[in-house]
């Protein structure tokens, strides 16, 4: 006479073989063995966990909860909090510079060089929405920690940035492609347009019933965006 074991169908019995294997002998995250993963989900938790908290309300353990590792081995990549942070800036900044240096790079015309730099940034922005909130809301509030931050930040990713943005206007002015504007003005009211919307994407959801970040909704607000600058701009 069979067994019930020996009358189950080959699936079945090789679903049970594979429930029946230790867990250790499956592939864990969150182990030293696969650093480049563990730091990649440590930093994609704190982004989320900076965003809604700022980095004194942040929480190590939801970090490392949220990540899926223990809270040594986040303090094995990350010495404290504020180290968590610096990485933070350094992969959000390092993401926008490798987005929109090659476009300073090309040997199209001013205006489009314009065109495609604020096409990269506000891609980028919209593919990563809570990356200004992980920035804003602490440096507007930031004490002499945060103004070391703010210094360090500004010279590796800012200057450069601005100084190829600025050589770009000063080219499209001189060759009468565009209206002269000062770039101390021009760049910040460019940052200014794609940030704030994403900013304000929570408070909008709440106060007009509409997902502002919605492929549609997304679609439209980067056509303006372009149309915006190029209307303030162009000659």
């Amino acid at each position: 006479m069979r067994t019930a074991a020996a009358r189950k169908s080959p699936s079945a019995r090789r679903a049970q073989i594979q429930r029946s294997v230790p867990r250790l002998l499956k592939p864990r995250f969150g182990t030293r063995g696969k650093p480049e993963e563990s730091r990649a989900a440590i930093l994609k938790a704190a982004i989320t966990e900076f965003a809604e908290h700022g980095i004194a309300g942040a929480r190590t353990d939801a970090i490392a909860q949220a990540a899926r590792v223990n809270k040594a081995l986040l303090y094995y990549y990350f010495k404290d909090k504020d180290a968590l942070y610096e990485a933070v800036l350094d992969h959000v900044f390092s993401g926008l510079r490798a987005h929109v240096m090659p476009v300073f790079e090309s040997d199209l015309r001013p205006r489009q060089k314009i065109l495609n730099y604020v096409a990269e940034y506000f891609d980028y922005i919209a593919a990563n929405p809570r990356f200004p909130r992980v920035v804003q809301a602490e440096w507007m509030r930031s004490g002499a920690k945060g103004q070391a931050r703010m210094q360090r930040i500004g010279k590796k990713y800012f200057v450069p940035i601005f100084e190829k943005l600025a050589g770009v206007l000063r080219e499209g002015m001189e060759a009468g492609e565009f209206r002269r504007v000062n770039p101390m003005d021009f760049v910040p009211s460019v940052v200014g347009i794609i940030i704030f919307y994403f900013s304000a994407a929570p408070l909008m959801r709440a106060l007009v019933k509409v997902d502002p970040l919605s492929v549609e909704r997304i679609r439209e607000r980067r056509a303006f965006v372009l149309e915006f600058i190029a209307g303030a701009l162009f000659v």
